[in-house]
């Protein structure tokens, strides 16, 4: 069978290419919210557009008041899941081409959404579909669900949890390969003061003119494999009158984010020091059915090393029970995403594909 799913997947790169292309033309950057818009008009579009691909190919679909949908396929009292999104980050400057045309040259697609997260995301439903049409009857039901608030606050997640329940096993194709099984905390935390001048020396001394490791505010904290404590996305701002200045902590297990604040605060005093968000490390066991059955998938169709490894980002496993990170990116890229000229060979794209119909196929069957 699984011989079968691969060259399904092979027959589908054409189609697959041309529902990619019409996903990536629209504009999803987050906008302010409209009657029926959650996330802005152009956000909107997109998910329509991704449930109009999956009524093509024969899904039932489902649409949650436009905060989120998904496309389903089997029968069961229980699913599984693989889920994306189809909301974008702005397209900033330094573009060759226009952001949102879907512009492909010498086998390369260029746009903003290609790899994070509009392509992987539809090779996970033109996955679903070559089990279909092979006449896969799964344990479970199966869903590819488009996501519509990834990159601004998980809102969409929330939405869809107050209303469905969780999946029993699941994955998240916008993050890299091999198998994602642990993610590190997440934070954002943010200093400020009335008085200028300590709070800029704070600043400077503690942030601006340190390692971003956190050394001298003694939360260089390490793990052997979580690696170490990051400081980034630096913001300097104010609030009702008093400067303030953030950071977004990337941190690892084994030291909570309350004993973090309370480092924090003993260096800076009298200034106040807020946790402004949070999501905990995840982990996930690198023995559960799940993870060694993507593994299997992946070396399968690389022939490469599938052991399962770390990330320092964060994605929808931090919110969705029973979810791993899978993919997209292989071994060696790295600053795609969120940069100008965004891209994504179709190549990586069908064999993100014939990965992806694996996984679901084997999720189907645990």
């Amino acid at each position: 069978m699984e011989e079968k799913i691969i060259e399904m997947m092979e027959s589908l790169k054409d189609r697959m290419t041309e529902g990619i292309l019409e996903m990536v033309r629209i504009d999803s950057v987050e906008s302010e919210a409209e009657p029926d818009a959650p996330f802005g008009p152009g956000v909107k579009r997109a998910l329509l557009k991704a449930l109009e691909l999956g009524e093509r190919l024969g899904f039932r679909c489902v649409n949650l008041d436009n905060y989120i949908g998904y496309a389903e396929y089997g029968r069961g009292p229980d699913y599984v899941c693989a889920m994306g999104h189809v909301d974008v980050v702005p397209v900033g400057d330094g573009w060759r081409q226009p952001p949102f045309s879907g512009y492909m040259a010498d086998g390369v697609i260029y746009s903003r959404g290609i790899l994070d997260n509009k392509g992987p995301l539809l090779s996970c439903l033109y996955g679903l579909y070559a089990l279909k049409e092979l006449g896969f009857e799964p344990k479970h039901r199966i869903r590819i669900i488009f996501g519509c608030d990834e990159e601004s606050g998980f809102e969409d997640l929330r939405y869809y949890l107050e209303r469905e329940k969780p999946p029993v096993w699941g994955f998240t194709p916008d993050c890299k390969f091999p198998v994602v099984y642990a993610e590190r905390g997440r934070a954002v935390v943010r200093v400020s003061g009335w008085e200028l001048e300590p709070f800029f020396e704070f600043v400077t001394e503690y942030f601006i003119g340190a390692k971003n490791t956190g050394d001298r505010l003694g939360i260089d904290l390490s793990h052997k494999e979580y690696g170490t404590m990051e400081m980034r996305g630096y913001k300097l701002g104010v609030d009702e009158g008093r400067p303030y200045f953030e950071a977004s902590l990337s941190y690892p297990a084994g030291c909570g984010i309350e004993e973090i604040l309370k480092r924090i605060q003993g260096k800076a005093g009298d200034l106040l020091v807020e946790l402004r968000h949070n999501y905990n490390p995840v982990v996930f066991d690198k023995e559960s059915p799940l993870v060694l059955a993507l593994t299997e998938c992946y070396e399968r169709v690389t022939g490469a090393d599938g052991t399962p490894v770390t990330t320092t980002g964060g994605t929808y496993a931090k919110a969705m029970p029973n979810m791993v990170p899978f993919g997209p990116s292989f071994p060696g890229q790295k600053g795609i995403g969120h940069n100008p000229n965004e891209w994504m060979t179709v190549e990586d794209l069908m064999k993100n594909g014939k990965i992806y119909a694996l996984g679901l196929y084997r999720m189907g069957n645990l």
